[in-house]
């Protein structure tokens, strides 16, 4: 089996939720999925879900759980470049066929990390391994080396429409 790269982003919903389904979908193939989210941290829904598939999905978060504005935290670095090791390390084991990078490039654009090193994991990913990257803002050389790049895009979202009303602006 022929692993490609994968990158979902774009300002719209839904990217999470592709890779979930995409790892749901392996799982159900027989196949063993890795999953490192480098924003999120505690007990969300996809979380709880998951853990019903604790057998074939693993599930890492290196985040704090906050949003980052500004310079980020060296709490933040050293929780984003575990998850970066625990991806490689992931991806080397030989243990999964679908690696899902989730929320990389918003942490790579928020400085948690440099672009490169998405980079560097697309370029040492073995062959027979799928790696999904999920998030807002990736990076043109992301999507340049990518196999498969789908942009979710806001078209209508029930909270910008609520913000806009308050505002006063017309949608």
């Amino acid at each position: 089996m022929k692993g490609y790269i994968q990158v979902y982003t774009g300002d719209g919903k839904g990217k999470t939720t592709a890779s979930l389904g995409l790892a749901l979908r392996a799982a159900g193939a027989g196949l063993r999925v890795y999953i490192a989210q480098f924003i999120k941290s505690g007990d969300y829904s996809e979380i709880k879900a998951l853990a019903r598939f604790a057998e074939t999905i693993t599930v890492e978060q290196f985040g704090r759980g906050r949003f980052i504005k500004g310079k980020p935290a060296p709490e933040d670095v050293t929780a984003a470049q575990k998850g970066l090791q625990a991806i490689r390390s992931a991806l080397d084991s030989g243990d999964y066929q679908v690696v899902i990078m989730e929320e990389g490039n918003v942490a790579a654009a928020c400085g948690l990390f440099a672009v490169d090193e998405i980079l560097d994991i697309m370029a040492g990913k073995p062959e027979n391994v799928e790696l999904v990257i999920t998030g807002r803002y990736a990076d043109p050389r992301v999507i340049e080396k990518a196999d498969l790049v789908t942009e979710m895009k806001a078209v209508k979202h029930y909270y910008e429409a609520g913000v806009a009303a308050r505002v006063g602006i017309e949608k």
